[in-house]
């Protein structure tokens, strides 16, 4: 009896794992690689993410508030995916040159950092650091919104709609073929940021006790080894491109003329009609952009963001028009729901500090803690996949508000003494390492999966023509939720201020003093805030005309 159920436990965990994980590399096309190196190399680019930290700690007299606030500056860029995605469908064929332009951006992000690192008095002599810093950080999002724009037009792409032999495909295999592509798209990230704890892991080792001199060296080798970021995804439009020619001489081989080839691949027989509704909304808010934060004048951030918001609405009202009254429903209800479940503020950068400063977490911890994540949050896209298939949005933000708030409970619970606690009572095994370690294996597969049924429903459900359109304006506007987030970020350290200890360069004298008094009651706010506002949303959602995918 017992040999019988322990072959049925196992037949059943071998069954989940062919349909769950195995049948995902089934269902891989060479023709998915191309917008998977790009997406790759946007979670590769979490490699700085820990030394940037440290660096901005240790170099730079930046408060949590301005860290806050430069955040919110560096997410509206990606509010620009609206123009740039009607521009990729109108420059179809050209949509590479934009992957190229924004490799260099990025190229230039990095240069600049590698500068301040290893030749820090020449670039001081130009600018303060601080502003070097600071225009390195707007660039780079700047380039990673340009591939990523070009990158979600890809996916369309990569998904056929013939065979080999020219015969159109059925709906439903192409929806399954959109969402394993989707869900691809999301391993592509996380995978690239497996790669980079691993490494950030076997860089970092032992970076907290070493020399000054020699720890900068150590920051400095990080930032050179991120200059692979924009040649991996400059070698996926290499590789787009020659697959299409591939591609086309095979359907001519098999007697199709050339034209013919070209239409049976080709995503747009013709360009869409040019609307200069997204493309003047898209530079009305680029040059209004500019000039607030130029003229640096009071509630500038609050301004963009209302101007933004606006205009985003009043575009995704013009293309919803594209759509039948009832698919429109369900993409603004999703979309809704997306909005409000990535706007929820967090703590900011006081809570990293003070697990730096109070909990002894070096550089090294962070990046296990960084590994642990990603490699979960992997685990955890391929364990949810069937549920995110048969599940609606409002059931998944549902779930995942409840189990996140949950999941926040240590780290609050830590900042009142439960690591001294259970430390005490398990002789020094649960203490505040072994708890970051559980909250964050429990917490990371979660934050990946919202996003997947909302981008498989516009690939699969957009027209044709306005794919790229609809993903880049869908993207604007959850994007927009994430500066909201940082708006909201920064008021909370407005009314909680945190401040981790900061000398001055010269004297080595405290010119701000550590103080970490009021960050139990922001961690505790925050999590209120990420509990009602979900839990608000979905009940509004469900007494409407609305939706959800």
């Amino acid at each position: 009896m017992k040999i019988s159920s322990a072959t049925g436990f196992f037949a059943v965990v071998s069954h989940w794992f062919s349909a769950n994980i195995i049948s995902l590399g089934r269902e891989m096309r060479l023709s998915y690689m191309p917008p998977l190196m790009v997406y790759v190399a946007a979670g590769i680019s979490g490699l700085t993410g820990i030394v940037g930290t440290f660096y901005v700690k240790e170099k730079l007299g930046l408060s949590a508030e301005f860290l806050a606030m430069l955040g919110f500056w560096m997410m509206l860029p990606w509010a620009l995916k609206m123009p740039l995605g009607h521009l990729v469908d109108l420059m179809w064929r050209w949509k590479s040159l934009l992957v190229y332009l924004g490799a260099s951006l990025i190229m230039l992000s990095l240069s600049i950092m590698i500068g301040l690192l290893g030749h820090t008095e020449f670039m001081a002599s130009m600018a303060t650091i601080e502003t070097w810093f600071v225009v390195s950080a707007l660039l780079a999002p700047i380039g990673y919104v340009l591939q990523d724009v070009v990158a979600d037009a890809m996916t369309v792409e990569a998904v056929p709609r013939v065979d080999e032999n020219g015969v159109k495909l059925d709906a439903q295999r192409r929806k399954l073929m959109h969402v394993t592509m989707q869900t691809l798209g999301r391993v592509a990230i996380v995978g690239g940021g497996i790669l980079v704890s691993v490494a950030n892991v076997f860089l970092l080792r032992d970076a907290a006790s070493l020399p000054e001199e020699e720890k900068e060296a150590v920051y400095l080798l990080v930032y050179q080894l991120a200059l692979i970021i924009p040649l991996v995804s400059v070698l996926g439009v290499v590789l787009a491109s020659w697959l299409h020619r591939r591609d086309i001489q095979q359907f001519v081989s098999q007697g199709y003329s050339r034209q013919e080839a070209v239409k049976l691949l080709a995503i747009h027989s013709e360009p869409p009609p040019v609307n200069w509704w997204i493309l003047g909304g898209g530079l009305v808010f680029t040059l209004t952009s500019l000039a607030v934060g130029l003229s640096r004048m009071p509630g500038g951030e609050e301004a963009i963001f209302l101007i933004s918001m606006s205009i985003v609405l009043f575009l995704m009202w013009r293309l919803t028009n594209e759509l039948e009254p009832e698919a429109r429903n369900v993409l603004v209800g999703t979309a809704f729901l997306v909005f409000i479940f990535r706007a929820i503020p967090g703590p900011g950068a006081g809570s990293t500090w003070w697990m730096i400063d109070e909990l002894g977490f070096d550089q090294q911890f962070l990046a296990v803690l960084s590994l642990v994540g990603a490699t979960l949050t992997l685990l955890g896209m391929f364990i949810f996949r069937r549920f995110m298939a048969e599940r609606s949005i409002a059931y998944i933000i549902g779930f995942l508000t409840i189990a996140g708030t949950f999941l926040s409970l240590p780290i609050i619970g830590m900042y009142f003494g439960l690591h001294e606690w259970t430390a005490a009572l398990t002789g020094g095994v649960v203490d505040a390492r072994f708890i970051a370690l559980i909250d964050t294996a429990l917490e990371s597969p979660l934050g990946q999966i919202a996003m997947i049924p909302m981008l498989a429903w516009i690939a699969n459900s957009a027209p044709d023509k306005l794919k790229a359109t609809f993903f880049a304006v869908m993207a604007s506007f959850t994007n927009l939720a994430l500066s909201a987030s940082q708006l909201g970020t920064k008021y909370l350290n407005q009314i909680y201020e945190v401040t981790r200890e900061v000398k001055d360069a010269v004297t080595g004298e405290i010119a701000i003093p550590a103080d970490y008094s009021e960050l139990g009651h922001l961690l505790i706010t925050v999590t209120v805030i990420g509990l009602v506002l979900p839990i608000v949303s979905i009940i509004l959602v469900k007494h409407s005309r609305f939706r959800n995918a």
